[in-house]
C-alpha cells in the first residue's frame, strides 16, 4: 500500500519534471525520451523498466557498466544522471507493482539471475528505486571511470559488496529503515 500511495504522490508532484525531460531528452537524442531497459525483478523474472535516455543511440552493444559508455552520454543525461532525474519514471514501474521504492536495484541479466545459495534471499523481494546499496555507490559511474578496468572492479568488488548490502537488507527488513533509506535519498 505504502508503494502504490507514494508513487502516485510521485508521479503527480514529478509529472512536470518528468515531461520536461522527457521533452529534452528526446530533442538531444532524436529519438523516444524514455529508455526502455530489460532488468531482473523479484523471484528472478525479468521486467522492464523505464528511464529518461540519457545517452544517444548506438547500433553497437553497449557495456553493462556504466562509465564505459561515457562518451555517449548527452549533456543533458550527464545533469539527469547527477541529480537521478533519469530515474523518475520508474514511479510508474512501481505503481505498476513490478518495483517497490526502497529495495535492491534491478540489474541487468548477468548478474542477479545469477546469485546462488543464501545469496538468492535478494530476489525475494521486489527491486527498488532507491536502497542501501543505492546510496553507498550513488556515484559508482565516478568511481568506475577512475579505475584501470571498470569491468573487473564492478564485478569483483562493487557487485559482491551489493549483494553483501542487499542480504543484510532483506535479512533485517524494516518499515522505518526503508523511512530512512528514503530520507537518505532524498537528501543526498
Amino acid at each position: 500500500m505504502f508503494d502504490i500511495v507514494t508513487s502516485l504522490l510521485g508521479l503527480v508532484l514529478a509529472m512536470p519534471v518528468i515531461g520536461i525531460c522527457w521533452i529534452v531528452a528526446a530533442i538531444e537524442t532524436r529519438s523516444n525520451g524514455f529508455f526502455i531497459q530489460k532488468r531482473i525483478g523479484r523471484h528472478g523474472r525479468p521486467i522492464r523498466v523505464c528511464k529518461i535516455k540519457t545517452m544517444y543511440s548506438s547500433q553497437s552493444k553497449r557495456s553493462q557498466i556504466a562509465s564505459d559508455n561515457i562518451s555517449s552520454v548527452t549533456r543533458s543525461g550527464a545533469f539527469f544522471r547527477k541529480y537521478k532525474l533519469d530515474e523518475l519514471p520508474q514511479l510508474f514501474n512501481v505503481l505498476l507493482g513490478n518495483m517497490s521504492i526502497v529495495g535492491p536495484r534491478p540489474d541487468v541479466p548477468g548478474y542477479a539471475d545469477t546469485l546462488t545459495g543464501s545469496d538468492r534471499i535478494i530476489l525475494s523481494l521486489r527491486p527498488g528505486i532507491t536502497g542501501p546499496a543505492s546510496i553507498k555507490y550513488k556515484n559508482e559511474e565516478t568511481v568506475l571511470a577512475g579505475v584501470d578496468d571498470p569491468a573487473f572492479y564492478n564485478d569483483r568488488i562493487i557487485w559482491p559488496d551489493k549483494v553483501r548490502i542487499n542480504k543484510e537488507y532483506a535479512q533485517n527488513y524494516s518499515f522505518w529503515r526503508d523511512m530512512k533509506y528514503i530520507l537518505q535519498t532524498i537528501f543526498s
